[in-house]
């Protein structure tokens, strides 16, 4: 024997090892890591019981693991009902039909809604109140995409077929109907994309420092106070050296050379200040 191996070739329009996509992951391993990532974005978690059994986030999600499997096995009625309990239980509601990815985790819990179309990407964390929701009476496409690593704050409201790039952020009662481009953060009504000021990676690479948001509107309005101080300075300044008499003109609209008023102003009863 010459100690060759022959390997039999794939039949032609096989798909090849490397483009066939990866096994589909059990309930059970997925539910695992859904307990598991608990401990590492809620400092109140105590052991697995205690999350197993006080974490309304993760009741729902169990529920809708399950109703998931049901809704793609076309299973519809049944899936509908367990997502209906989860909801009577927990106070979430997360359609059967939404696509949930790994270590997704509901903080609190009360008051999340969750579309049918929706699709969460892995390492997603969700505060209560938070929605993800539709635009339209369309049957297609009408619920946002959160990418890997997204944050939610609470009251955040995310609606219409659009795109929470990666590790992005939303900061709390938030209303998004745009896309939201990868690492950065939206806040506002309407939402605002800014970039943020600073973050904090921690050692499982989420960050949950929703509260260091940057303010758009509060850093506008700071310019413009600034803005206004600076001209208040130059027209005290103008106004002073008229006074004193080392202008020879009057600032034309702004103040009156001789008696120190606005220009605008009736009653200069000196000389050539007649309005």
């Amino acid at each position: 024997m010459s100690g060759i191996v022959e390997t039999s070739s794939p039949p032609s329009g096989a798909p090849s090892a490397e483009s066939a996509p990866p096994p589909e992951r059990s309930i059970w391993s997925l539910l695992c890591e859904d307990v598991e990532c608990v401990a590492d974005r809620d400092p109140a978690a105590r052991n697995t019981f205690d999350v197993l059994t006080c974490y309304p986030g993760i009741h729902a999600i169990i529920a809708h693991r399950v109703a998931n499997a049901l809704w793609r096995r076309n299973v519809r009625w049944p899936a509908r009902f367990v997502s209906y309990l989860a909801r009577m239980v927990t106070n979430i509601d997360i359609h059967p039909g939404a696509t949930i990815g790994r270590r997704f985790f509901i903080d609190h819990g009360a008051g999340v809604v969750i579309g049918e179309t929706a699709e969460v990407g892995d390492d997603v964390t969700l505060y209560h109140g938070v929605t993800l929701g539709g635009t339209s009476w369309n049957k297609g496409k009408r619920h946002p995409t959160l990418e890997d690593g997204v944050m939610c704050g609470a009251g955040a409201k995310i609606l219409g077929p659009i795109t929470i790039g990666r590790n992005g952020r939303v900061g709390a009662n938030s209303v998004v109907t745009k896309d939201v481009p990868a690492e950065m953060t939206v806040v506002g009504i309407p939402g605002r994309i800014v970039k943020p000021i600073e973050r904090r990676i921690a050692d499982h690479g989420i960050d949950l420092d929703h509260h260091l948001m940057p303010d758009p509107v509060g850093r506008a309005l700071a310019c413009l106070i600034e803005h206004i101080n600076k001209i208040e300075n130059r027209l005290d300044e103008h106004t002073a050296a008229e006074v004193v008499g080392e202008l020879s003109q009057a600032m034309e609209g702004i103040v009156c050379a001789r008696c120190g008023n606005s220009c605008d102003q009736p009653g200069c009863e000196l000389p050539g200040c007649e309005h």
